[in-house]
């Protein structure tokens, strides 16, 4: 039988592109999405390979996250696998950022995970499926300017091991902290970036890093080689949180 996936924030970027793989390893896949437009580029995507829906959800909104569950109950009759992917950022310094954006990035980052984890446990439990969270590098090292979200993403990794502890043993929940992937050419819209030799040089394993080497550790979390891996965090940035840069 097709395993069912759902993706949140699946109209762009990393969500987009794993869409597409798992259809293509035969997933049946339900993408949700905010963005109307990004969205039925992403399901026209995933659709070229395998089976895929669209169902366009506010995952902040618990309501409807909630109906968002019961869509694919409907069309497939059962959920394995949940992929929270879906991220904002809104960069300001400090002194400027609001209580609401910085609320607004806390709910689609964190809250968003959450609810649909909510919703889908028992399900998951059911199928005795598995979640990966998309955490990110930020948090373990920042920018300027990137409170919201870095605080999201350390949240949500904390996130990650708390529930591998609650929804195992029937449930595994591992979380990946992307480093620089270039999503450009999967962004709706989206011009190619213009990488210098400088740019991929710099990371130990000689370039910056591609929506393929993030989808292909979803899919190995997934898959039941990975059935003794619960509450990790995989760090997939080249090497470059270990290494040292002084100017």
């Amino acid at each position: 039988m097709q395993p069912v996936a759902i993706i949140t924030g699946a109209g762009n970027g990393i969500g987009r592109f794993t869409a597409q793989y798992l259809a293509d390893l035969d997933y049946r896949v339900a993408l949700l999405e905010k963005d109307a437009d990004a969205g039925e580029a992403a399901l026209a995507d995933a659709r070229r390979v395998g089976k895929a829906i669209l169902i366009p959800t506010d995952i902040a909104d618990e309501q409807a996250v909630e109906r968002a569950v019961r869509s694919v109950l409907r069309e497939w009759g059962r959920i394995d696998y949940l992929l929270n992917n879906a991220a904002t950022d809104i960069r300001k310094p400090l002194e400027k950022l609001t209580l609401q954006e910085w609320r607004t990035v806390l709910d689609s980052n964190l809250t968003g995970a959450f609810l649909c984890a909510k919703h889908c446990a028992p399900h998951l439990r059911q199928s005795g499926g598995a979640i990966v969270n998309i955490s990110s590098t930020r948090r373990l090292m920042s920018e300027p300017n990137t409170e919201a979200y870095a605080a999201s993403k350390g949240g949500l990794y904390s996130l990650t091991h708390a529930m591998a502890i609650s929804l195992g043993p029937e449930v595994r929940v591992n979380s990946i902290s992307p480093g620089w992937i270039d999503v450009s050419e999967w962004q709706h819209n989206g011009d190619p970036a213009d990488l210098s030799d400088e740019d991929h040089d710099q990371h130990p394993a000689g370039r910056v890093g591609e929506p393929e080497d993030v989808a292909a550790m979803v899919a190995y979390l997934f898959s039941e080689d990975s059935e003794f891996i619960t509450g990790q965090d995989f760090i997939i940035d080249g090497g470059m949180t270990r290494k040292m840069v002084y100017v």
